[in-house]
């Protein structure tokens, strides 16, 4: 729009003022020319005048020869009457017939009367009518005294305005006339001169918007070098600065955000009407907890947790931050809680660090368990030992197969005991990181063969057949033969103590290019019960007794044998039904073969 562009504004700026100089100095000139013209009209009536005065009193006695001289001087514009007392004794012939002064007129002027009664000069300007009375003229009256044939006369000369106006008429219309010409003149002077000034303008908003976009390679072109061209420096000065400001804040942001995100616990910032301002995923994660447990959905709620304002609501209460718990799925999360201040005495909002405290909780009742697990396994072999050791020391034997049985109780109990402590070395060795993998290129045929008949001859004391299935007889596999032949030893082992005589163990071996060698070991045992099966892989578990009668494990196999198949990168499961069987399965990636 016109109007509200710089252009149209000064444009009519402009305008306004050049209008009002050109109104102002028209009403002036015709005003002047209007009192000029009057003036002269008087000073040449008065001259003429004096010019009849002086002929008259160069022809004392000639009446007629100085009316005729008289009429001459006048003119045509002008009118002229000489009275004598009341009696006009002379009327002029020229000038405009219809507007005439009759001495009526001028005896009811007190100002012209001033002609007889005072024998002044009078000059004024005065209304003339028509014969009917009905239209005006205005004209200039000049009365002068005058002896004429040794009388005192009077000699009026008065001439029509009609003239000045047509030349004040045409006056205007010649300013009117360059007044047009001057508002032309000054509008295209004006659309020209706030173009050169709108068109730099046009350039900085066109830069501000791609600014304001992101764009801060916009640079304004330098096109004077007054004050615009000034301004279009500061401009790419400013742009300067504040792509290096956005930068050092971008730079600043994205450090923050790494540190917030690569930080274990969860960092929620929010303002004090409950507004979330910034998380990292371990708080997302806990809010998605939060609105889950609650009932909520988490992209239409903005709000931090109630728990979280409770503690905020406190923290603003004592003006320190405040701790907190809560149990959110399952898990234990503690909070804390810090206000935030715009300065030294407002508080504008809370920063909250959540901690998920479930992995530590369940190490504190791990090393309870295990403190407890072990002195348990421990109690028995060394009560056993203790009780048998004092048996043969104090001779209550009453024969030497009694002491004999004594001595090989004590010796079982310690072989038990062995175990128990090399299994912990292993498994703390495994958890730490610290056992170092062998790897070989392994025949996967003779390897199997030799460990299943490793166990045929106790499978065969207690009536279980074990048998190896081979998918391809030709494979080799590259992972640590002592290591994964742990593995087989504890999970066949497992599969003998808890399958029934008259049962089959069976050693299955796949392969699967995606996945990698895959063995399974599957036994029609007493299975394992489905609440069981989430935890066989912990340290010192045991099913119920079904799984365990006969020969009693340390309850550390299965941990370990886990943390073997982790360490070659790889992968165990389990499937179990109740009276049906159990099937371990686990899976060994395929490895480069320089891979030691």
């Amino acid at each position: 729009m016109l109007w509200g562009s710089v252009v149209g504004k000064l444009w009519a700026t402009i305008l306004l003022l050049v209008s009002f100089v050109l109104i102002v100095l028209t009403v002036l000139l015709v005003e002047f020319f209007e009192n000029f013209q009057i003036e002269n009209i008087e000073n040449d009536l008065t001259k003429t005048a004096e010019q009849i005065i002086k002929v008259t009193n160069e022809h004392q006695g000639s009446s007629n020869e100085v009316l005729q001289i008289a009429s001459e001087l006048i003119g045509n514009e002008a009118k002229m009457i000489i009275l004598n007392d009341d009696k006009m004794i002379f009327s002029s012939i020229g000038g405009d017939k219809e507007f005439e002064i009759t001495p009526e007129l001028i005896k009811n002027d007190s100002e012209l009367l001033k002609v007889f009664t005072e024998r002044k000069t009078v000059k004024k300007e005065m209304s003339l009518s028509d014969d009917a009375g009905n239209e005006e003229l205005s004209a200039i009256v000049v009365g002068i005294p005058l002896e004429l044939n040794g009388e005192q006369d009077e000699v009026f000369l008065f001439q029509s305005l009609e003239s000045m106006e047509e030349t004040t008429k045409s006056t205007t219309q010649f300013i009117l006339l360059a007044a047009g010409i001057a508002i032309i003149l000054t509008t295209i002077f004006a659309f020209f001169l706030s173009t050169r000034i709108n068109a730099p303008l046009v350039k900085m908003r066109e830069a501000a918007l791609a600014i304001a976009r992101g764009k801060f390679d916009t640079k304004v072109p330098i096109l004077t070098q007054d004050e615009i061209g000034e301004l279009a420096i500061a401009f790419n000065q400013m742009r300067k600065q504040l792509k290096f400001n956005m930068n050092a804040l971008s730079q600043e942001k994205e450090h923050l955000s790494s540190i917030l995100s690569s930080m274990a616990d969860g960092v929620i910032t929010f303002n004090k009407d409950g507004t979330i301002l910034e998380t990292n995923p371990p708080a997302e994660r806990f809010l998605q907890s939060w609105y889950f447990e609650k009932g909520y959905n988490r992209e239409d709620n903005v709000n931090v947790p109630l728990v979280l304002m409770n503690l905020f609501d406190e923290s603003e209460s004592f003006d320190k931050e405040k701790v907190g718990e809560i149990t959110l799925q399952g898990r234990d999360w503690g909070l804390i809680v810090s206000p935030l201040y715009t300065n030294a005495d407002n508080i504008r909002g809370a920063v909250a660090i959540i901690r998920d405290m479930s992995d530590e909780r369940r190490m504190d009742k791990l090393r309870t368990d295990f403190i407890a697990n072990v002195s348990h396994e421990l109690r028995t072999p060394i009560s056993m030992l203790q009780g048998y050791s004092e048996a043969i020391v104090d001779d209550i034997a009453s024969s030497e197969e009694e002491k004999v049985e004594m001595a090989r109780i004590i010796y079982d109990e310690s072989l038990r005991m062995g175990r128990l402590v090399n299994d912990l070395l292993d498994l703390a060795k495994l958890e730490s990181g610290k056992m170092n993998l062998s790897y070989e290129c392994v025949p996967i045929s003779p390897y199997l063969k030799r460990i299943t008949s490793k166990f045929s001859g106790l499978a065969k004391e207690k009536g279980i057949t074990i048998s190896a299935s081979l998918e391809d007889d030709q494979i080799q596999w590259h992972f640590d033969p002592d290591r994964i032949e742990q593995v087989l030893t504890n999970l066949i082992d497992n599969a003998i103590r808890h399958t029934p005589p008259g049962g089959n163990i069976d050693v299955i071996q796949r392969t699967s290019d995606r996945r990698g060698l895959i063995i399974d070991v599957k036994d029609s045992g007493s299975g394992i019960p489905e609440e069981d099966l989430p935890f066989v892989f912990e340290r010192f578990y045991k099913a119920d007794k079904a799984r365990t009668r006969g020969r009693s494990g340390t309850g550390l196999g299965l941990a370990i044998v886990k943390n073997i198949i982790n360490a070659h990168d790889g992968f165990i499961s389990v499937n179990s039904l109740p009276d049906k069987g159990t099937t371990f399965s686990f899976i060994l990636p395929r490895i480069l073969e320089n891979a030691e």
